[in-house]
């Protein structure tokens, strides 16, 4: 089976660059690969003691950084590596301040190229966000005895370690991961069905990074005087069914503020035709926007969304109404807010709990959750109530980090 997995990958090699003609966001990610190595090699010796964190985008980023900032202050000699799969994932954090030594693409998964760049640098522990495994990575890691841990573990049924042909796969797991760290007792469960029994049910760490936001400053200029003394919802990372939705409570509640901040920049111009009277955030920041006459306000400056959360009434979250991913509705939660999102989310089993806690629902149409946002703007005594309890859920979770920090132990 090793010998049809690298065939495997020298097709997804081809394909990707032959895709990378034709695609912006997978050509970066190609062309940032013939970097990798010669920048671990420059940044790092043989010798050097790393920590090393794997995430496939910016989502698993953002869950694994509350591990890797405890794991930084308990050994603050050893240096820090981050790598990504996505495009997404890497360009996002590589402009922000981060505390990495360094950033780069993780290399693609053939014996040569994964040798060579974990050769470069003496790997102290291992861990990958979520779900992304990959085989020859984990084989080498293994051989060279490195401790490998997988954080917010997240099993569900239809993968392929579930399948006749999976089985191979979760053999090598068996072997090559050290401890499973489960956000769900479900998740706990099946990989146990499959003998991945290294395993614990810790939580979801991005419950302890969205717990930090509200310590931070979170002030957006301008925002208070566009809000006045109305209500407010925000549409964050909007697609095109929340900027439907969007419009549906526009046209029917003219005082309710309304802030769109799209998935991607790129939909600005398809925004500023929907809404030909909405205010473009660059354009107006530094007027006084309490003097500027409109309903909307889009935003086209990235990084803004999560501190947006604790200025607005309600927000609805993009991604759920169809299968590009429900994006994150914690960083709405843990300010208080009610999150309104679609029903396909099979990968985020937090919108279960927090449905069940009552601080947010899910609709199967953009015109159910439509009804129920205006509800809500005209309902202070429901929208309260799940204020509360958004709020709450975020709360009652456990320290995730410092259970994981604990099982770890020294290095």
């Amino acid at each position: 089976m090793s010998f049809l997995y690298n065939i495997f990958i020298s097709l997804l090699v081809f394909g990707m660059k032959v895709f990378s003609l034709f695609n912006e966001k997978t050509k970066k990610g190609v062309e940032g690969r013939k970097k990798s190595l010669s920048l671990v090699r420059d940044r790092f010796s043989p010798s050097d003691r790393v920590i090393w964190m794997h995430a496939a985008s910016l989502g698993e980023y953002e869950q694994g950084l509350p591990v890797l900032e405890r794991l930084k202050e308990q050994f603050p000699e050893h240096k820090i590596l981050i790598t990504f799969f996505s495009p997404s994932g890497y360009e996002n954090v590589i402009k922000k301040k981060h505390m990495a030594d360094v950033i780069c693409y993780l290399p693609f998964d053939n014996k040569k190229s994964v040798r060579e760049f974990v050769s470069a640098f003496h790997t102290e522990l291992f861990f990958t966000v979520k779900y992304d495994y990959w085989y020859n990575l984990l084989a080498e890691l293994k051989s060279r005895g490195i401790r490998t841990y997988v954080i917010s573990a997240l099993f569900y049924e239809t993968q392929s370690f579930f399948t006749s042909y999976g089985k191979w796969f979760v053999k090598q797991l068996q072997k090559d991961i050290d401890w499973f760290f489960h956000q769900t007792d479900f998740s706990f469960a099946l990989a146990k069905s499959v003998g991945l029994v290294q395993s614990s049910v810790t939580g979801d760490t991005r419950f302890d990074r969205v717990k930090q936001l509200r310590n931070r400053n979170n002030h957006v200029e301008g925002i208070k005087d566009f809000i006045g003394e109305e209500k407010v919802i925000v549409f964050g990372s909007s697609w095109h069914a929340e900027e439907k939705l969007a419009k549906l409570v526009a046209e029917k509640n003219h005082q309710v503020k309304i802030i769109i901040a799209p998935h991607d920049l790129k939909r600005i111009q398809h925004l500023k035709d929907l809404f030909p009277n909405a205010l473009l955030y660059s354009e107006v920041l530094g007027s006084q926007l309490s003097t500027l006459d409109s309903q909307l306000l889009i935003i086209d400056s990235i990084g803004l969304l999560s501190k947006l959360y604790s200025y607005v009434d309600v927000a609805v979250v993009g991604g759920g109404f169809h299968d590009a991913g429900l994006h994150n509705i914690l960083e709405a939660a843990t300010f208080g807010v009610p999150v309104i999102f679609g029903n396909q989310y099979r990968k985020n089993p937090e919108a279960d709990q927090l449905i069940a806690f009552n601080g947010g629902k899910s609709f199967e149409n953009e015109s159910l959750a439509a009804e129920f946002v205006l509800f809500l703007m005209n309902d202070p005594e429901t929208l309260g109530e799940m204020s509360l309890q958004a709020q709450k859920f975020v709360d009652d979770t456990p320290d995730s980090t410092e259970l994981i920090i604990q099982k770890i132990g020294s290095l």
